[in-house]
């Protein structure tokens, strides 16, 4: 029986510590036996999944290197509806690709099953290969991480809000997991709660 051939798919990434720290989505390295990680100079670096936060869909990876350019990180609170927004990343393998937008709505949640992010909204055109690349602001202070699309090419985009991002991924560096309390509550309305009581 012949082997299948290894798949390769790509996404996007940004670098957050000098120390080799980059932010990714969960989907772009999930199941990946090996990842190298190309960077704007040319070098290309195997890298390691530090570790992973599957519902806000953030991944975690460290390549082996010092002194690298860094992102800055903005605030997702702080970004209003209607500032301009740019999407970063290689879509379609298109390396360090640009689009423009704004944002065009925040706190949309409830999108993917299991998910809890209340993410911005873009008319940013994101695209496959945009995924885990940074959505930035006019400053270029990262403000988000492209995650999804509704439809190609219906400028409705959305990223995760780098304030989420920020918390993610400093729980990663020092703990290697994401830990959230939990309550036990169900929240109904007065009409609902009626039928169950029925």
């Amino acid at each position: 029986r012949r082997e299948a051939p290894p798949q390769m798919s790509g996404g996007s990434g940004f670098i957050i510590r000098e120390d080799g720290y980059i932010i990714s989505n969960n989907h772009v390295v999930d199941g990946a036996t090996r990842i190298t990680v190309h960077l704007k100079d040319g070098r290309k670096l195997g890298a390691k999944v530090i570790g992973t936060d599957p519902r806000a869909d953030i991944a975690l990876l460290k390549v082996d290197a010092k002194g690298l350019p860094v992102a800055r990180l903005g605030s997702s609170e702080r970004t209003r509806v209607g500032q301009w927004s740019l999407a970063i990343g290689a879509p379609f393998s298109l390396e360090y690709s640009y689009s423009m937008g704004i944002i065009s709505g925040k706190g949309r949640g409830g999108l993917q099953p299991g998910q809890y992010v209340q993410y911005l909204q873009t008319t940013a055109p994101i695209n496959p290969g945009n995924s885990g690349g940074p959505l930035v602001n006019i400053d270029g202070e990262v403000i988000g991480v492209n995650t999804m699309i509704r439809g190609i090419g219906t400028g409705v985009g959305f990223a995760v809000p780098v304030d989420m991002v920020r918390d993610v991924a400093d729980q990663l560096i020092t703990n290697g997991k994401v830990t959230r309390p939990w309550l036990g509550i169900r929240i109904l309305s007065v009409r609902d709660a009626a039928e169950v009581e029925d």
